[in-house]
């Protein structure tokens, strides 16, 4: 079974829109796991243009499934993760005032010391520890020497081409990197732009998925269909087709 952790980052979204407290991002939380998701995702940055530190406090003080809390790993953002204990911490290379998450790990670029230190840290707090990547092969190796339990495979590219012609020769370099990380020991998620879709194609054919985290096109169908239906069409998504 591929699990489904919904990203209630556009909930918050919409609410600092306006100010006050509507929509709640509790409430979301609430009837996305009454349809049946497994877990909730939350990114907080440091400007809380979105989730702020009170709403993962929050959450992590009631869910009943595990929170997934990403982010990039600076202190602050650390030490919100030390103190709540998230199930799973996923780690992506943001900078503060990127307007979404927009590249992988790039291991050559990055203090592989420091990155042991956060993904022991995280660990040591109880924490399950992803690292976001690119469609690379070659990067693996990273994620492996930092002591991650997972990689998450950014999904931008093969969301681009998934209406093209070139859907298959775009997706072959998820497969080959999930076969990588899967031999070397790694869990896999996925994230950026699935949908219902690109998801079915996606959750029949990469080897070893066990997770996909999805908010921005999750929710906006949830204007159409409600999130309670959007939720379990997005479950749906993910289940094999008969006799597959």
């Amino acid at each position: 079974m591929i699990r489904l952790s919904v990203n209630v980052n556009k909930v918050a979204t919409l609410r600092n829109a306006r100010g006050g407290d509507r929509p709640s991002v509790r409430r979301a939380a609430e009837i996305a796991i009454g349809a049946g998701c497994h877990g909730i995702t939350v990114h907080p940055r440091p400007d809380e243009r979105h989730i702020r530190r009170a709403d993962v406090l929050e959450l992590a003080g009631w869910l009943p499934v595990e929170l997934n809390i990403e982010g990039y790993p600076a202190e602050p953002w650390l030490a919100l993760a030390e103190e709540v204990r998230p199930a799973q911490a996923t780690l992506v290379p943001d900078p503060p005032d990127v307007l979404t998450s927009n590249a992988g790990w790039r291991f050559a670029r990055v203090d592989r010391a420091w990155l042991r230190e956060v993904v022991a840290r995280l660990r040591a707090a109880g924490c399950r520890v992803s690292l976001f990547l690119d469609p690379d092969p070659a990067e693996v190796a990273g994620a492996v020497e930092a002591g991650a339990d997972r990689i998450e495979l950014y999904t931008e590219a093969y969301a681009r081409a998934f209406p093209t012609s070139r859907r298959d020769e775009v997706f072959a370099r998820y497969r080959a990197t999930a076969e990588s990380a899967r031999a070397a020991g790694l869990g896999i998620n996925a994230g950026h732009d699935l949908d219902l879709e690109n998801l079915p194609h996606l959750a029949a054919h990469l080897p070893g998925l066990a997770e996909v985290s999805i908010g921005h096109a999750l929710i906006s169908d949830a204007l159409e269909r409600g999130l309670a239906a959007t939720v379990r069409a997005y479950l749906a998504a993910l289940a094999p087709a008969p006799g597959a």
